[in-house]
């Protein structure tokens, strides 16, 4: 089997109807136990360069509950992925392994997952200066790690992080 490609695509204007369309389906399948549902990651950056997965956040009141979801997101072709590194979240992606379409996030409305995903998003699309650096740096990445998917994630990280504290200080 071939290894997964890192593969960075020019800004595509469909992202946002794509997570329009997911979106529905999310909620038609979760129903009032999903208390808000976000385009998150670089898709949901206007003009941001990205691996063409549409990355989609529900927050919920209780992941407790969270496992419940499985079987009805299963039949929307969503498979839960267990990954003992998720700790707030639980995680399902659409598409086969590693060529995914659609990852979905669950995690804790306005938890740490919620509020630092959306502070990350938001930030880049407030601050086009971050955003150029964000997508140079994951050119950069994909070109250098183009076989290996978890050292590029993990090669984000610094900026990320980065980031993160640099938005908080500027809402405090």
């Amino acid at each position: 089997m071939a290894k997964p490609v890192v593969e960075i695509h020019d800004y595509d204007t469909s992202w946002t109807d794509q997570f329009e369309r997911e979106k529905q389906r999310v909620e038609g399948t979760l129903g009032h136990q999903a208390l808000a549902i976000e385009h998150i990651g670089s898709t949901s950056v206007t003009g941001m360069p990205a691996k063409p997965i549409i990355d989609i956040m529900a927050g919920v009141s209780d992941l407790e509950n969270a496992l419940s979801f499985v079987k009805p997101l299963r039949e929307i072709d969503y498979e839960y992925v267990q990954n003992s590194s998720f700790k707030d979240r639980f995680f399902f992606r659409k598409g086969l392994w590693r060529q995914g379409t659609c990852h979905l996030h669950i995690c804790e409305y306005d938890g740490y997952e919620w509020r630092d995903k959306l502070l990350f998003r938001d930030y880049l699309r407030t601050n086009p200066k971050a955003a150029a650096e964000y997508a140079s740096l994951k050119q950069q990445l994909a070109a250098k790690y183009t076989y290996e998917r978890s050292t590029y994630t993990k090669e984000k990280e610094p900026f990320i992080k980065r980031i993160l504290m640099k938005a908080r200080l500027e809402i405090e």
